[in-house]
């Protein structure tokens, strides 16, 4: 996929600059359940804050981060650990519907990508911003734009309008040329965004 998804960014010469540029973003190998926990501890934190508090949390947990630990561990020490009395609650929320449904790659191959987004946002602590995470780096959809993501939307304001304030709308027609790998294109935006 990766040489035709480059032969498609290569047509817009800002992308094909970030291609030649940078390795597209890549995470470490997590799991569904403990990468749904990383975009929940994430939502309006830092990247820095956000990195500590996982580290804390999984080390909480020493690193197995599944449903049935969440739900066993103690609130306050999750609390201690960085997390917010919402958030303790969101991740718990997600292990309970872990326990009854099948959200792994396999389990949700046949529902689109507005479907899973539905699915995901009936999760009480799961937005859109999450649920677009969760198609693109669990699921790894080709074809998704995270602009609720705040380093995409910035990083295309960086590379396409000096920094200027740009629409949701015109940063939609920005990517259009890119689909279908518009979630390609959204791992070199972060690595540029990540390298500055």
């Amino acid at each position: 996929m990766n040489e035709e998804a480059h032969a498609v960014l290569r047509d817009d010469p800002v992308m094909a600059a970030l291609v030649d540029r940078h390795d597209p973003y890549v995470e470490p190998d997590w799991n569904e359940y403990e990468r749904l926990c990383i975009s929940i501890i994430n939502q309006q934190l830092s990247t820095a804050s956000a990195a500590a508090v996982r580290e804390r949390v999984f080390d909480l947990l020493e690193g197995d981060v599944t449903p049935a630990t969440v739900l066993a561990a103690d609130e306050a020490a999750l609390r201690e650990a960085g997390l917010s009395r919402s958030k303790v609650e969101y991740v718990r929320n997600a292990a309970r519907a872990f326990q009854e449904n099948d959200y792994t790659r396999a389990g949700l191959a046949s529902y689109s990508d507005d479907e899973v987004i539905d699915l995901l946002t009936e999760i009480t602590g799961i937005g859109a911003w999450t649920a677009r995470m969760y198609l693109l780096f669990v699921l790894e959809r080709p074809d998704v734009l995270p602009l609720g993501d705040l380093a995409v939307r910035r990083g295309i304001e960086e590379l396409y309008a000096d920094g200027e304030d740009l629409t949701r709308a015109e940063m939609r027609e920005i990517a259009e040329p890119w689909r279908p790998y518009r979630s390609v294109a959204t791992r070199y935006i972060w690595a540029e965004y990540e390298s500055d």
